[in-house]
């Protein structure tokens, strides 16, 4: 894929949104530590999971993607990990039954600790601090100790991350995944909605076919699929010698894989084409997302793909759009229409809570709910238009009961955000505002499932 690269080359390239170490022997140490470590994920499953995406990409899949806007130290916990584990699972069945296609499960979870920022400094009153880059780098306390960033805190994170990954294996393996037991969790969630009549119908029909199914003798017992998912992770390609440490090559094919992660992503604010994430990300075999906010012109998108995916091989690129609720006609049709244009395998996600972001009058950073659900459908309705496939979403969310994000059926208002605000950076979906909007992607997903039936039988009977 890349030539003349190594997984140093970055380092002679500009690269933004990197913290500035005060000790050069720390970060260096901290590296050589985690070079020694065992990999994270494997590279047969980066392969496995680009073969999956390969079929989203030929519009015969969807990708969710969903988990923490960044993960943390201090609220690492098992039941944590398992919540928004389930809820995923949850969004899945719902999903899928919709779609009528393989739903891929990719979790923003086992390395999400790393954060851009708007600027490198804070102020408050008279004090002027580094940014918080998430607890990868430094920590949330507002202080010069907890904001001065410390190269040992990469080693906390990969051993969280470890941790993490292999309760999520267990999760995905083990038993836990019982599509009998999600659809169970589904049903309890319809009986404590304020609006779960409105998906009565979907989650019976659901109920109906595993019955069917149990009667044909197809059950759990009998059929590993139903007891067992494949369950990935991603993260931003933010923090780069974590993820350079972690790259190594595989012995099987000799590609270069960035073994932090199955998927990893470069960010709006990372993906200059001769940028250093740019270049990193050029050389590893993992499968990669490049997130497209308003400022992206085709031109530009175009020549990235040049770089990161020059022999148009899919299941390697997903873009994931991030306009905001208004705006994705004008910015995403323009991306759409050039990238089909020019007969590129992508992928094409939405990612509606970055563009929704807004300051409520409590002073809280929150994202309304209605506004995600409208740019998941300004997405999906430009997708229609340009006749591409609309392959997956992209949230930040929680397994926990939240107050984060605004509306949705519990009518979460300004005033009660400060109930159960955890945060440390950005708003996310609690489980019940997740389940919520799988419900209404899988509904929109089946009436174009309709239509399509529709045209192909007009189309066979002319």
């Amino acid at each position: 894929m890349a030539t003349n690269w190594t997984p140093a080359a970055w380092r002679q390239k500009t690269a933004s949104q990197m913290p500035v170490y005060e000790d050069p022997e720390g970060i260096a140490a901290a590296e050589k530590t985690l070079l020694r470590y065992p990999p994270l994920v494997f590279a047969g499953e980066a392969r496995s999971l680009r073969a999956s995406l390969r079929k989203v990409a030929a519009g015969e899949g969807f990708l969710l993607q969903g988990g923490d806007c960044a993960e943390s130290f201090a609220e690492f916990h098992p039941d944590k990990i398992r919540d928004t584990f389930r809820v995923l699972l949850q969004m899945a069945v719902v999903l899928t039954f919709g779609a009528a296609m393989p739903v891929i499960k990719v979790g923003r979870m086992a390395g999400q600790f790393a954060k851009p920022r708007s600027a490198p400094t804070e102020r408050i009153g008279e004090v002027e601090l580094p940014s918080y880059r998430g607890d990868i780098v430094n920590g949330f306390d507002f202080d010069a100790q907890a904001r001065r960033p410390d190269p040992q805190r990469m080693l906390q994170a990969y051993n969280q991350s470890a941790a993490t990954l292999n309760l999520l294996r267990a999760f995905a393996q083990g038993g836990y995944a019982d599509l009998h037991q999600v659809h169970r969790w589904t049903l309890g969630f319809l009986a404590r909605s304020p609006q779960g009549e409105r998906y009565h119908d979907l989650a019976n029909r659901i109920d109906e076919t595993l019955q069917f199914m149990a009667a044909c003798g197809i059950t759990a017992e009998t059929t590993p699929q139903l007891r067992e998912t494949e369950f990935y992770t991603a993260h931003e390609a933010l923090l780069l010698p974590y993820e350079q440490a972690l790259t190594r090559v595989d012995s099987t094919t000799g590609d270069w894989y960035d073994v932090s992660a199955h998927f990893l992503w470069i960010g709006d604010r990372t993906r200059q084409p001769d940028g250093a994430h740019v270049e990193f990300l050029r050389g590893v075999h993992n499968p990669i997302g490049i997130k497209c906010g308003p400022s992206i012109a085709p031109d530009e998108l175009v020549r990235l793909l040049d770089i990161l995916n020059p022999d148009d091989k899919g299941g390697r690129i997903t873009l994931i759009a991030r306009m905001g609720a208004g705006k994705v006609a004008q910015y995403l049709t323009p991306l759409m229409s050039r990238i089909k244009a020019e007969g590129r395998t992508v992928i094409w996600a939405c990612d509606p809570m970055h563009g929704n972001t807004v300051k409520s009058s409590s002073g809280f950073k929150t994202r309304p709910f209605e506004r995600i659900l409208a740019e998941v459908r300004e997405f999906f309705a430009v997708a229609g238009d340009v006749d591409v496939h609309p392959g997956g979403v992209h949230f930040e969310l929680t397994g926990e009961d939240v107050t984060e994000c605004t509306g949705g059926a519990q009518e979460i208002t300004d005033e009660s955000l400060s109930s159960r605000y955890h945060t440390a950076c950005d708003p996310r979906l609690n489980a019940n505002q997740a389940l919520e909007l799988a419900f209404l992607i899988a509904e929109k997903l089946k009436e174009d499932r309709a239509e399509r039936d529709e045209e192909r039988r007009s189309a066979a009977a002319e």
